[in-house]
């Protein structure tokens, strides 16, 4: 279940839809949401002052209906480990990134959406062509581009610091074996070492002197 800190806006808390439906996110054991929105509730604002009038004609409540379905079925989505988009009104497109992949994040303003507190966060992908995840007419886009930067920062100084304890424990393991080496060499020069006996001392003695007798 979200908590209701989620479904704020990261500064403002204004105009993000109150209730959430994630079931379709899959998350791995370790990950956690950051964030999580629907469009800004105002983004159907230009879709009501066009088919408003032309409600009168019937032309109008098709407009106006397929963006409020839009707003409604639309999910955005971040993680401690990626970024998730979820559109579609009868089908269901769901993409992903991971912040592994991401090389650039922006985000655009229009002249109403400024006003009205929206805008888009769009993100580009190391070897993909443009942007490859838009988060469309999100409350406060530039908070929204921040967390974002945050994590993918704090992701990559975990990181550093598993690759550092990785070496760590390689040198470690390389001490030992050193260790463990000198200490097996000694031990065998030891044991090479002759050590001599009184008998052989006593053996030496005796035939030293035979031979200056014989002389």
């Amino acid at each position: 279940m979200l908590s209701p800190s989620l479904q704020e806006e990261p500064k403002t808390g204004n105009g993000v839809t109150a209730d959430l439906d994630l079931d379709w996110l899959s998350l791995d054991d370790d990950e956690e949401i950051r964030w999580a929105s629907t469009p800004h509730r105002y983004s159907v604002v230009p879709a009501l002052l066009v088919g408003v009038p032309l409600s009168l004609v019937l032309v109008g409540i098709p407009i106006v209906a397929a963006s409020y379905l839009q707003y409604k079925n639309t999910n955005y989505v971040v993680t401690n480990k990626g970024l998730y988009s979820k559109r579609g009104i009868l089908s269901r497109d769901v993409k992903q990134i991971g912040f592994e992949k991401v090389q650039n994040i922006s985000y655009s303003q229009s002249a109403i959406g400024s006003s009205l507190g929206y805008g888009s966060v769009e993100v580009s992908t190391a070897g993909g062509s443009g942007v490859e995840l838009r988060f469309r007419s999100i409350p406060d886009p530039a908070s929204v581009q921040e967390l974002i930067a945050r994590e993918i920062d704090a992701g990559k100084r975990d990181s550093a610091d598993g690759d550092a304890d990785d070496v760590l424990a390689e040198i470690l393991v390389e001490l030992r074996a050193i260790r463990s080496a000198v200490t097996d060499d000694g031990a065998g020069g030891d044991a090479e070492t002759p050590t001599a006996t009184g008998e052989d001392v006593g053996a030496e003695r005796t035939a030293s002197e035979t031979a200056r007798e014989d002389r």
